[in-house]
């Protein structure tokens, strides 16, 4: 299984929609809280190029936001990504 962080904000609509959408796939996932943490919050615009949240990671890898996880979804993506296990 895949290892999934998502990095979120208190009363964050997208961000309940997306912990949603990973629920019912049975995903565990890591929820990090960036809603006052200024220096995560930096590092996370650096690393994704994004300001919103939630961002989600899956295996060490940024793969976007709710909107996008939803469309991996659609595409019949999303399953894959989050079947395929970590590699060092």
């Amino acid at each position: 299984m895949a290892e999934v962080k998502i990095y979120t904000t208190r009363l964050c609509g997208y961000c309940i929609r997306a912990k949603a959408l990973l629920n019912s796939k049975r995903i565990k996932f890591e929820e990090i809280d960036v809603s006052s943490n200024a220096e995560l919050r930096l590092w996370l615009r650096e690393r994704t190029g994004r300001t919103s949240v939630p961002q989600v990671f899956i295996n060490g890898k940024a793969v976007g936001g709710y909107d996008d996880i939803a469309a991996l979804d659609r595409q019949g993506k999303l399953d894959p990504l989050l079947a395929a296990t970590v590699t060092a």
